[in-house]
């Protein structure tokens, strides 16, 4: 299993079960997760439907590993779109990790694309995100529609700041 995914699946099972923050040896982790900072979503599903997705634009820990830990607890105890993650569930489960890179300013909608590209969306202190290569976001304009909708931002608003960024998704296989 990819060592991103299984930090954010072992940091669930640990949390959910035990209450208990996972602490991974040294071998479990890459020299990126280490030494690397980098925002990071993870995302879980249950029998291919939502069931939790929390993460961060930019990095707020000190390194990417602590990054997942806190972003897959948030995911699976704290997005308030779901109820809390039960232990009966825990089999259930699908997790991936998305590593982001560096947003970069783009001057519109043309400079997207929905498989190669997430966006964020901002106006004032307003600010959405949407993860690229999404089931059912099939075109850009969906893309931004999304990313307005969780900013809070009315749809009819085009005097928006829209960045861009990629993505290094890991899943389970």
């Amino acid at each position: 299993m990819d060592l991103y995914v299984q930090l954010a699946r072992k940091t669930v099972e640990t949390y959910i079960r035990d209450r208990k923050i996972y602490e991974p040896q040294p071998e479990e982790l890459t020299e990126e997760m280490k030494n690397g900072r980098a925002g990071a979503f993870v995302s879980i599903h249950e029998n291919g439907e939502l069931r939790g997705c929390i993460g961060t634009i930019a990095p707020v820990q000190k390194a990417l590993y602590l990054e997942i830990i806190a972003n897959a607890i948030s995911a699976s105890t704290r997005d308030p779109r779901f109820p809390p993650i039960t232990v009966k569930e825990l089999p259930d489960l699908e997790i991936s990790v998305d590593v982001l890179g560096e947003a970069e300013e783009i001057p519109s909608e043309d400079y997207l694309d929905v498989k190669r590209y997430g966006v964020i969306v901002s106006k004032g202190r307003r600010r959405g995100l949407l993860l690229p290569d999404l089931e059912g976001v099939d075109n850009v304009e969906t893309q931004v529609a999304i990313a307005k909708m969780k900013a809070g931002i009315r749809e009819e608003d085009t005097d928006v700041v829209l960045e861009r960024f990629e993505v290094i998704r890991h899943e389970e296989k």
